[in-house]
């Protein structure tokens, strides 16, 4: 070593300084590089293998070789192999920079380990709060925002004896708010744009007192799967609509997107079901309780995932939490994307927008700032595509045509992504979707989809479209359902179980759950024109929800009939004047009252008391003798406003999505209950 040292100190002290510096410099990268290419588990293990070892062969060469030439003066060969090691130690940093940003991008994709989680207590505008005051809160322990924290801020702000109502839903609880009925409510930071849909736009009218906010452990850090991408998954796809960049950092959020779809690497093959945010469905973590299925967003990510499980029976693997403003972003760094714009439905809006499709921008702007596109094919932007995603007033299945929008938008950015052209692109779409976008996947299993990825690719070069995506429809009809006996109606949405099972049966099969029926018969019709089919659609079999009927003016066989009719226990009672339940308008031995309101899911019901007046003791027997047709229509609560709808424009031949399947009334109801 002596003399080894003693050898240098004659050498080029300029070469040797270079020599030093170069070899530190690439000794640095190499082991930077090793440590990337070992974190890429599963992607090209060979060729990660032959990288290493053969630029750590050259890292012994170039130390050895020219300490000799040092030694030797070979002063040529010196600045040869130190151009060669530059070049590497250029490429190295090119590598160590993108798989560095993979790697951080990956790790911000994943949900946050603790989360700051908020509650409010929500008053209407122009409301004190003092001891006196009600105060309304969600019966569930296992809720943090509206329930456990709502405790907190009732300590932290001194209100311990003000009286606390307990609600078993939001909805109710919302509802006593605007009536009134409670002075305050506890609910989430999010609550204007969870809830204030149509039934509820007085929430626009409310202010919060008091706020209460606390870090704590996230609970969707708990839905876990250790399924690799390269078997087929199924994930659940949930909206985040805010003007914001970014996700908020708490439990609830907006529901209004729910997309469950399946995909088999092996094949290529997607399937995609949008859920109506209307869907009156059972809520998994609200013992069950029926609501909306976007209402389930308010309790959380679990909450939702577990409610979607149970209503399809397929077990969801992974989920993906999206803020659509980030939609534009991707879109603007994909470089916009291409889709079929839906006509206009309405007549009014049609000539209204001269035939365009028109939605406020990503900051909720109308005026000057509306998005305004063509119809037909168009190349769209990244705030024409957010506007697309989220229009519903022009089309006469409101938000079932949004569903069918954004899964024009969610197959168009797929298409887009695979794309080979997009491969240089990298760096932007990270960007575009690490601080829009959170899902359970570890990294392992986004790395397991590289191979997936790169058969995709490289079909695209052969075929161009490779991947194949089977669209569904949920047949449904209109279910306006009171809130409770005393509640408004909400103009929900029910679901015939004969569709639901075929796109279960198709996302069971692409899952391989299920073996795919082989169909050997084939029928052709020159006068037919051809469409394509689409899962679910036209079928309208299967068992639905029903409401308790309006008995009221109706006769006591009626009610005895529809009890039998659905093993609902029946009890009946005579009511003379003055008795709170004796009706005036209703002719004797009709019923007059019923213990349960109409608009209440029969599913729920396990008896009912009637009502009956006495035959001598209506003061009215002359004069209402038509009193049962008069009292049943104006109780009848169907909120059937359909006369009251805009001239439609017929859609045009071949249109898969319109529905076609439902009778008059049906289909005037849906129109009332989307609008």
């Amino acid at each position: 070593m002596k003399v080894l040292l003693n050898k240098l100190k004659k050498a080029n002290k300029v070469f040797l300084i270079i020599f030093l510096l170069t070899f530190a410099i690439f000794t640095f990268n190499y082991i930077l590089l090793v440590k990337n290419l070992l974190s890429l588990t599963g992607i090209e293990t060979i060729i990660r293998s032959i990288v290493i070892v053969i630029f750590g062969v050259w890292l012994i060469v170039y130390l050895i070789w020219n300490l000799i030439n040092l030694i030797l003066k070979k002063h040529v060969a010196i600045a040869i192999t130190t151009a060669i090691t530059v070049i590497f130690i250029v490429i190295f940093s090119f590598a160590n920079h993108y798989i560095g940003m993979l790697n951080e991008g990956m790790d911000n994709l994943t949900e946050s380990e603790y989360v700051t989680y908020t509650s409010n207590l929500v008053v209407l505008n122009g409301t004190n709060i003092n001891k006196d005051s009600k105060l309304g809160m969600i019966n569930s322990s296992d809720d943090i925002e509206g329930n456990e924290l709502a405790k907190e801020l009732i300590k932290e702000e001194k209100l311990t004896d003000n009286k606390i109502v307990s609600f078993a839903s939001y909805y109710e609880m919302i509802y006593a708010l605007l009536n009134k009925e409670v002075d305050g409510v506890f609910l989430n930071t999010n609550y204007l744009t969870i809830f204030s849909d149509e039934e509820f736009e007085g929430l626009k009218n409310t202010t919060i007192a008091y706020s209460f906010s606390k870090k704590m452990k996230n609970k969707d850090t708990s839905i876990v799967s250790n399924k690799k991408l390269t078997e087929p998954f199924s994930i659940l796809l949930m909206g985040v609509d805010s003007e914001a960049n970014g996700l908020d950092a708490n439990a609830s959020f907006n529901g209004d997107t729910l997309m469950l779809v399946t995909f088999n690497p092996k094949t290529l093959n997607a399937t995609m079901f949008s859920i109506p945010r209307d869907m009156y469905v059972p809520i998994a973590c609200n013992h069950d309780r029926y609501a909306k299925i976007n209402s389930s967003a308010a309790y959380g990510t679990n909450c939702v995932i577990n409610t979607v499980q149970q209503f399809t029976g397929i077990d969801i693997d992974y989920y993906v939490k999206i803020n659509f403003k980030g939609v534009v972003d991707l879109v603007e760094a994909l470089g916009g994307i291409d889709v079929d714009v839906e006509v206009p439905d309405y007549s009014v809006y049609y000539k209204a927008h001269n035939g365009r499709v028109c939605e406020q921008n990503s900051l909720r702007q109308f005026g000057d700032n509306l998005i305004c596109i063509d119809t037909g094919m168009q190349h769209l932007n990244g705030e024409q595509a957010l506007a697309y995603a989220r229009c519903r007033h022009a089309y006469l299945q409101s938000d079932i045509a949004r569903n069918r929008h954004q899964q024009q938008i969610v197959e168009a950015i797929a298409r887009k992504l695979a794309s080979p052209s997009n491969i240089n692109k990298l760096e932007e779409l990270l960007n575009a979707v690490t601080n829009n976008l959170a899902t359970n996947m570890a990294q392992k299993q986004m790395l397991s989809f590289y191979d997936v990825m790169k058969n995709m690719i490289s079909k695209s070069f052969q075929e161009g479209d490779f991947i194949s995506i089977q669209k569904t429809y949920l047949e449904y009809y209109s279910l306006p359902v009171k809130l409770n006996n005393n509640g408004a109606f909400l103009s929900a949405l029910g679901h015939y179980q004969g569709s639901l099972d075929e796109i279960v049966k198709a996302m069971k099969v692409n899952l391989e759950l299920e073996k795919k029926e082989i169909v050997k018969s084939f029928s052709f019709d020159a006068n037919e024109v051809y469409t394509t089919k689409v899962t679910g659609q036209g079928i309208v079999t299967g068992d639905k929800l029903e409401t308790v009927p309006n008995f009221i003016g109706k006769s006591i066989t009626e009610a005895e009939t529809w009890a039998i009719n659905h093993d609902i226990t029946l009890t009946k009672e005579f009511v003379d004047i003055g008795d709170p339940n004796f009706n005036p308008n209703v002719i004797p031995g009709l019923i007059s009252n019923q213990s349960v309101s109409n608009g209440i899911l029969t599913n729920t019901v396990s008896e009912i008391v009637i009502y009956i007046n006495n035959a001598s003791n209506n003061p009215n027997d002359d004069n209402n003798s038509d009193g049962d047709n008069d009292n049943s229509d104006n109780s009848d609560n169907s909120d059937d406003n359909s006369n009251d709808l805009p001239d439609v424009i017929l859609p045009s031949e071949g249109d898969d999505d319109i529905d076609n399947n439902k009778d008059d009334n049906d289909e005037e109801n849906d129109k009332t209950s989307q609008d």
